[in-house]
């Protein structure tokens, strides 16, 4: 029987001779005879599985020498009775895998993102759902009157905490921190930087988010004149004001954990916040309602803002407690961490603070037209932004992927993820607007028509909701080109002068149109502004940000909105004749024409060749489906990988 000889296993960078065996903590057995290793099962696996590292004296003879016949591995004379093993060839160098061949961690990454945008998608659909709840109970608890207007007012403070501190302002400078905290942490520098992250961090924005709340409650009046000088009933907006002004510390906190998590690759718990979030609410006003009358709303909003926080803490504690893959520090520190960047939070923040100022606009426009009208504005914009939502959520979940793989320097891979998320996320987006503006009549019917709500209403948030749809493809290219500018963890003011260039586009195009058409004008003026900051922020795409091609992108957008207008007007014709009185009316006339959109919008789109716009150049087929876009994310995500995966990485 012949038996190969095994040979010494040196771990990655240590010196040869002295290397560890595969698991942690082993030490390499002085060299044995064949007969030896010939009894020893777990030598004969050892040398079967020992990657191709570049050799080292001590594993294999030097070029030109062999093992003699008759001889052990180390040139000494093999047993008797013992077959000589054969004369090794001089070993190979080891060669890097051709970048065509995709890798077993990118398959496993792809697939990962892919069930993490499915739960995402779940969990952000049973949010919405219940943001709808929780819209219909307002409108059947309290319609759409001066009452509901001045809580509306109020709600402000939530629309522009959610904005900043959980959407988009806080996550986008913390995920890319945590990324380079995490990837530090992956390295194996001495301490743990991610603790060490939310040691230097945390309190201090703790304290802010609390002086921030405080001054909200205590500047309520001079607010509520601010944002809607013609409300009738100012008191009653400032009340609720004062009790909505708590979501400022538990949204910051909030936001904090999300990005965390989010950076740790965990998404569950972040997906869930609104769930949370709308069922306090909903909770609240039905148990408080007959008694506080709309304050219901905003104590509800106060209840579900630390709900917020409660269905993350425990995920990120269990984060914290433990150091991922459990190994002792194997490199020195390599420098402290970045710190905390005051002009990168200042960027941010005014980015997050400009766009969600569209809303003010919209707001103090509308409080000086008939009750009501910030009422149809809030649920139009509601329902309307649902796709947008949801195209989102891709987004959301590659995001940290973004920031680590420019926290690695694969700038390559960060660009072909932002034009498939982009890509993507605008056909969803497209297919969304195209159903919302074929049957928005319905859609407000079966959502909101009962109690107080009534169907001058519908026709009045129907129409608003049309016009806001028209903006929904810029708002969603805002959310996803704006984390690139950020996903370096670098302050950029780019996008804050982008977005303010839109705001002033939106306050001059308002308050043009709001005397000839109303609510209907102010929508259409949201649209044109974001559209402007859509645009701006493509162009701004290089240098700024994340580089890519601009052309591309513009070519592959253009098919489906194609797609999408034509599946508009087919889903119109087609739910038209179908409408008549009453619920089941209103919702065959809804499933007649989302199918018809939806149909026609697919069909299109496969024949005009809409695909991601950028190929995977490892993948012979068109990217058609969301787990065809999520497969190529970035080869080097350390944090995440099996602690066994290093050194067989050159094993195929």
């Amino acid at each position: 029987m012949t038996t190969t000889p095994p040979r010494t296993g040196d771990g990655p960078g240590t010196p040869p001779g002295s290397g560890t065996l595969d698991g942690p903590g082993g030490s390499n057995p002085p060299p044995r005879s064949s007969a030896t290793a010939a009894t020893t099962p777990h030598a004969t696996t050892t040398a079967r599985t020992r990657c191709a590292d570049p050799p080292v004296a001590a594993r294999r003879p030097a070029h030109g020498t062999g093992t003699a016949p008759g001889q052990g591995p180390a040139g000494t004379r093999a047993p008797a009775g013992t077959a000589a093993p054969p004369a090794r060839l001089p070993a190979a160098p080891a060669t890097p895998r051709p970048e065509s061949a995709p890798s077993a961690e990118g398959r496993s990454s792809g697939r990962f993102l892919a069930r993490a945008a499915l739960v995402t998608a779940v969990l952000s659909v049973a949010g919405s759902v219940l943001g709808l709840v929780r819209d219909q109970a307002l409108a059947r608890l309290f319609g759409a009157g001066g009452g509901t207007d001045a809580f509306l007012v109020a709600w402000t403070v939530p629309e522009f905490a959610a904005t900043l501190l959980i959407e988009d302002g806080l996550a986008f400078a913390l995920v890319p921190m945590f990324s380079l905290a995490l990837a530090r942490r992956a390295r194996g520098v001495s301490g743990d930087p991610v603790r060490a992250l939310v040691a230097s961090t945390l309190p201090r924005l703790a304290a802010a988010f609390a002086a921030a709340g405080a001054l909200v409650a205590v500047a309520a009046p001079v607010l509520v004149r601010a944002l809607a000088p013609g409300l009738p009933d100012q008191d009653l907006a400032v009340d609720c004001t004062r009790l909505t002004a708590t979501c400022v510390v538990s949204f910051g906190l909030a936001g904090y954990c999300s990005a965390a998590l989010r950076a740790h690759r965990r998404f569950s718990a972040p997906a869930a916040i609104y769930v949370a979030y709308n069922t306090g609410i909903v909770a609240v006003m039905y148990v408080l309602g007959g008694r506080w009358g709309v304050r219901s709303a905003a104590a509800g909003v106060a209840v579900g803002g630390f709900l917020m926080v409660a269905a993350q803490l425990p995920s990120l504690l269990r984060r914290l407690r433990r150091r991922e893959g459990g190994r002792a520090a194997t490199v020195p520190d390599d420098g402290p961490a970045r710190p905390v960047a005051l002009a990168l939070f200042a960027t941010v923040l005014l980015f997050a603070l400009c766009r969600q100022s569209q809303v003010l606009i919209e707001r103090f426009l509308a409080s000086g037209l008939p009750s009501g009208a910030i009422s149809h504005l809030n649920y139009a914009q509601k329902v309307a932004q649902i796709p947008m939502t949801l195209s989102l959520m891709l987004c959301t979940v590659t995001f940290p992927v973004v920031a680590r793989a420019l926290a690695d320097g694969d700038t390559e891979r960060a660009r072909d993820r932002v034009e498939r998320d982009v890509a993507l996320a605008a056909c969803l987006v497209l297919l969304g607007a195209a159903t919302v503006v074929a049957c928005a009549p319905q859609i407000v019917h079966l959502l909101f028509q009962r109690g107080a709500f009534t169907a001058d209403d519908t026709v009045a948030t129907a129409g608003v909701m049309r016009v806001y749809a028209l903006g929904l493809l810029g708002q969603t290219v805002v959310g996803a080109l704006s984390r690139s500018y950020f996903s370096a963890g670098r302050a950029s003011w780019y996008p804050f002068a982008a977005m303010a260039a839109g705001v002033v586009v939106t306050a001059v195009a308002g308050a043009s149109a709001v005397g000839p058409w109303g609510v209907s004008g102010i929508a259409a003026a949201n649209a044109a502004g974001i559209t402007v900051t859509a645009a701006l922020l493509l162009a701004g795409m290089g240098p700024r940000s994340v580089p890519v091609r601009v052309r591309r992108v513009l070519a592959d957008l253009g098919r489906p909105v194609l797609a999408a207008a034509v599946a508009t007007g087919a889903g119109s014709l087609a739910a038209g004749p179908v409408t008549g009185a009453g619920t089941p009316s209103a919702a065959l006339s809804l499933a007649v024409g989302a199918a018809t959109v939806g149909g026609v919008f697919v069909v299109l789109c496969l024949a005009l060749g809409v695909r991601g716009p950028a190929r995977d150049p490892r993948a012979a087929r068109p990217v058609r489906s969301v787990r065809s876009v999520l497969h190529p994310v970035t080869q080097r995500h350390p944090h995440g990988r099996s602690r066994f995966r290093f050194p067989f990485r050159n094993d195929r």
